[in-house]
């Protein structure tokens, strides 16, 4: 009974402390450049957003919904 208390009392207090830890990100507004990043491409080359940086529009799109799995 002791172990179940403290257990309920503990995992609260623990996953507050860890998601306070967390560094909150900025947001980017309507404007913004967009940071750099890397994705990797269906063959074995990676492509940046700096490879195209003065040279050609880049369009992002995703599906928030899509199953991909890691």
């Amino acid at each position: 009974m002791r172990d179940r208390w403290l257990a309920l009392v503990l995992v609260p207090i623990v996953a507050t402390l860890l998601l306070g830890a967390v560094a909150p990100v900025a947001a980017l507004e309507v404007g913004d450049k967009a940071p750099a990043f890397e994705l990797p491409a269906t063959t074995a080359e990676k492509f940046s957003l700096t490879q195209f940086q003065g040279k050609k529009n880049v369009v992002m799109f995703g599906y928030i919904g899509a199953f991909t799995p890691t």
